[in-house]
């Protein structure tokens, strides 16, 4: 099934802990091995284990798609190389920082917090490949935190408003469906991992709100 529902090490909010992509998923090295496997066989990525900065907090803190992957803080050498192995890094210096929860990318476009630069939504472009828009959602600068993305669909926080609607639509070139997550948690980008072939959400999830991630990420059995 290309659908999963757990926690990590008690807390339902996955998105914080786990960055995934279409073919690589970055995990803490405390993620719970069954997470690790439901990332594996769920999601079809390979599994690469790394702090971020030193921290745990890795999807809050990395924004990536297939081209690369973008952070504010400098990785240690040994964090670079155990990444670098795998996919491009890149730093992207500005006083915003856990760019894991403000950069929404896929491998069509980005949606970034609005008080970015030009000067850095164009690092942020050159380093993600795909063209970089600036917007809210639900009037929050935490774009990533409020919705997820994948280059089927995306879901979004419910009180998204329809020019945000319309505006990400554009951007990631996908489909956009209001959901919750984690028993009526707006921020879905916070609550859950997901790529083009399943998601994993946190445990909380209720059946009502399984089958909107679904519609709006185009997951089906």
């Amino acid at each position: 099934m290309p659908v999963g529902k757990l926690s990590f090490s008690g807390s339902p909010y996955l998105g914080v802990y786990l960055r995934v992509g279409e073919k690589i998923a970055v995990v803490p090295p405390t993620c719970p091995g069954e997470l690790v496997r439901a990332s594996e066989h769920t999601l079809g990525v390979k599994v690469i284990r790394s702090r971020i900065a030193d921290s745990e907090l890795v999807g809050s803190l990395l924004a990536m798609n297939d081209h690369g992957a973008v952070i504010s803080e400098e990785l240690t050498p040994a964090e670079r190389g155990r990444l670098e192995e795998s996919f491009r890094v890149t730093v992207v210096r500005s006083r915003l920082n856990a760019l894991g929860n403000i950069v929404l990318a896929n491998n069509r476009g980005a949606v970034c917090h609005p008080e970015f630069t030009a000067n850095e939504r164009r690092h942020l472009s050159d380093a993600l490949g795909v063209t970089v828009v600036p917007s809210t959602v639900a009037g929050l600068g935490t774009v990533a935190m409020a919705a997820a993305a994948t280059d089927r669909g995306a879901v979004i926080h419910p009180r998204a408003t329809p020019k945000e609607l319309e505006t990400i639509e554009g951007a990631l070139g996908v489909p956009v469906h209001r959901s919750t997550a984690n028993f009526g948690v707006p921020l879905v980008g916070a609550c859950l991992v997901a790529n083009s072939r399943g998601f994993i959400v946190g445990d909380p999830t209720t059946p009502v709100e399984m089958v909107h991630l679904q519609e709006g990420l185009k997951i089906f059995d």
